[in-house]
């Protein structure tokens, strides 16, 4: 029986399981708008959703850049004085652009200028259906403030300017859309919005993980030239480990700029909560089920307990105070107060009165798996257990699985490096 709590859950993984389990979180944090933004439009309207994208993109993306710049190595010798393929990398790292699902092709004319294109939107592929009006506040009011918002935590001199984007004209333009990156010193700074000087003062945005092992097998850090595609089984086991870990503050430090963008135009605490829990149970549903494919979880409450364990919601440990027990006579949860309380995370959002986001992880290995949780709402424990019908899926969830992302299969790729042309 295990009832200790790692420095890292995905300690436990093995690297080869890592390698398949970080592409997975990078798309799933790319899937969190799926599930959010659906509620957004119903409760606000089309136009103030993209207002909703635009600020937790903008106050999101530049803390987690920068967490992840200095996590593998390739952070600017002077804050705010990188260069366009430190941008480039940290693109590759972003729940913004998952690899393949969001297919960035880089181009390198030099230090301060290049280019990149989308062979694959997998974000166009899900809104083009609905109408040139919501492609045009997704690739037009969104991306124009948050590409140059993530290119600000790097250099401030950035922009990030349109070659060609949808909607598409002809209908099968390909690739997808393409794009210039400048840097240059006569370029006003990109100014951050008020929110980010908000989530800048998180427990998730200043906190502290476990420095990877340089000693360990394989890649330490992302230091040397930019690839055309990250082999993330190249990265040694403690590389990968700190990565999924970072990936799932992203995620964190989303939805927290969500919270507190749908906050500013709610109508009251109850409809705020409403949106948010909407919003946890689709994403909660279809990480789960993609997580667990991946790692072939065994279809027993054992096998949703190692699902727990690497579940976002649950992670960082650093974040997420709670022993995950997996054992025979009993397989379940012991969840104290931690930082992601603080910053009213996911997690502050579960507990004894209200379990559904945690029932839809669950039934993801067996649909007659469910939870029976006791205690306070920070404090508390949970038990899987086994009923004699299904746990019916969430409507929530269904509304994620509209994305092609909850089907999408990574596929492998050869890294090639990519120098100046």
């Amino acid at each position: 029986m295990n009832r200790t709590t790692p420095s890292s859950r995905y300690a436990g993984l093995s690297r080869r399981e890592l390698a398949a389990v970080v592409p997975e979180l990078l798309l799933i944090g790319q899937l969190i708008d799926r599930s959010g933004m659906a509620w957004c439009i119903s409760a606000f309207g089309r136009e103030e959703m993209a207002r909703i994208a635009i600020e937790e993109w903008a106050a999101s993306s530049p803390i987690y850049t920068r967490r992840m710049q200095r996590a593998l190595g390739y952070a600017p010798e002077v804050p705010g004085k990188g260069d366009v393929p430190t941008i480039f990398k940290g693109l590759q790292l972003d729940i913004g652009a998952p690899p393949q699902f969001m297919d960035f092709r880089y181009t390198v004319h030099d230090r301060w200028h290049g280019e990149f294109h989308l062979d694959h939107c997998g974000a166009l592929m899900d809104v083009e259906p609905m109408g040139d009006d919501y492609v045009r506040s997704m690739c037009h009011d969104i991306e124009d403030p948050t590409f140059d918002a993530t290119a600000v935590a790097t250099n401030p001199k950035a922009q990030v300017r349109p070659i060609h984007r949808p909607p598409r004209r002809p209908s099968d333009r390909h690739p997808h859309c393409a794009w210039t990156v400048t840097i240059d010193e006569s370029h006003p700074d990109v100014q951050g919005i008020p929110l980010l000087a908000d989530n800048e003062r998180s427990r998730a945005a200043n906190l502290e993980l476990a420095p990877i092992d340089p000693a360990d097998d394989g890649r330490a850090d992302y230091s040397g030239p930019l690839l055309s595609d990250l082999d993330f089984a190249a990265f040694s086991r403690s590389a990968l480990v700190r990565i999924a870990d970072e990936v799932c503050l992203q995620m964190h430090l989303l939805d927290r700029a969500f919270a507190l963008a749908v906050a500013e135009r709610a109508a009251d605490a109850g409809e705020l909560l409403r949106i948010r829990r909407k919003q946890l149970v689709g994403i909660a549903g279809i990480a789960a089920e993609r997580l667990a494919r991946a790692l072939d979880l065994p279809a027993d409450a054992n096998g949703a307990a190692r699902l727990l364990a690497v579940h976002p919601v649950f992670n960082p440990a650093a974040y997420v105070d709670a022993d995950i027990t997996t054992a025979p006579e009993g397989a379940g949860i012991a969840l104290r107060p931690s930082p992601a309380h603080d910053d009213g995370a996911w997690i502050s959002l579960c507990g004894p009165g209200w379990t559904t986001a945690l029932r839809a992880v669950v039934r993801t290995v067996d649909p007659r798996l469910d939870v029976e949780v006791t205690g306070t709402d920070e404090e508390w424990r949970l038990a899987v257990v086994h009923r004699e019908q299904p746990v019916p899926e969430p409507d929530e969830v269904a509304v994620v699985r509209f994305s092609s992302g909850t089907g999408f299969t990574f596929e492998p790729r050869r890294p090639l490096p990519i120098t100046p042309v």
